[in-house]
C-alpha cells in the first residue's frame, strides 16, 4: 500500500528525472478529492489526449468538458517533451476498470485482459495524458516519447515499483484504444531500462 507522494516530491521527482516541467495555475490543489479519496495508489497510467495543440490540450484536460470535469489527469504530456502540472489528487482519468488488473499490477505481474469495469482507478493511479489524435497516424516524437517513459519512471523511482506498475489505459477498460500509435509493451521497455 503506497500513499501518494505530496505534490512537491511528484515535481522534484520529474525535474530529476529530466524533464521540463510547466506549473499551470493551482495544480497542486485542484483535485476531485470531494468526490472520494485518492490513494493507497498502485500504479501509473498513460492515455492518449484526442487533441491537437498544447495549448488546447492543457486546457481541456485541466478544465475538462461539459461530460467530465477537470482535471483529467496529473501530468500532460506535449510533443516537444514538456510535462504540464495540471492537477494532483484525484483526478478523472481512469475511470472504472477490472480488479483483476488491479491485483495484477500490485502484484507487478503480467497483466490479464481486463473485461469488466467494477473498480475505482482514480483512486488508484496517476495519470499522464498524452498530447495525440489517437488516430494511428498522428506521429510520436522520440522526445515524446522518452518524457512518457520518464515521466512513469520517475514516479517507479519514488515508490520502488517496476516498469509492471505502468498500463495504458486499454490495459484497464473495456473499451479503451489509447494510448494508440505505440504499444504499452515498447513503452514498458523503456521505463524498465530508465530503471536499471
Amino acid at each position: 500500500m503506497a500513499s501518494p507522494m505530496s505534490a512537491s516530491r511528484f515535481l522534484d521527482a520529474l525535474r530529476d528525472e529530466g524533464l521540463t516541467v510547466v506549473e499551470v495555475g493551482d495544480w497542486r490543489t485542484h483535485n476531485r478529492n470531494h468526490k472520494g479519496p485518492w490513494g493507497p495508489v498502485h500504479g501509473v497510467m498513460i492515455h492518449h489526449t484526442v487533441t491537437r495543440g498544447t495549448s488546447n490540450t492543457v486546457r481541456i484536460c485541466r478544465d475538462g468538458h461539459s461530460g467530465l470535469p477537470g482535471p483529467l489527469c496529473h501530468g500532460v504530456i506535449a510533443k516537444d517533451g514538456t510535462v504540464h502540472l495540471v492537477g494532483y489528487g484525484r483526478a478523472n482519468h481512469a475511470g472504472l476498470g477490472d480488479d483483476e488488473v488491479l491485483r495484477a499490477v500490485i502484484a507487478e505481474k503480467r497483466l490479464p485482459r481486463d473485461d469488466e469495469a467494477t473498480t475505482d482507478g482514480n483512486r488508484h493511479f496517476y495519470g499522464f495524458e498524452c498530447e495525440n489524435l489517437g488516430d494511428g497516424e498522428d506521429p510520436w516524437p522520440k522526445v515524446q516519447l522518452d518524457a512518457i517513459a520518464k515521466a512513469a519512471a520517475a514516479v517507479c523511482r519514488v515508490h520502488g515499483w517496476t516498469h509492471r506498475s505502468v498500463i495504458g489505459h486499454l490495459e484497464w477498460q473495456p473499451g479503451k484504444v489509447d494510448p494508440r500509435g505505440f504499444t504499452m509493451a515498447s513503452m514498458r521497455g523503456r521505463i524498465a531500462d530508465r530503471l536499471r
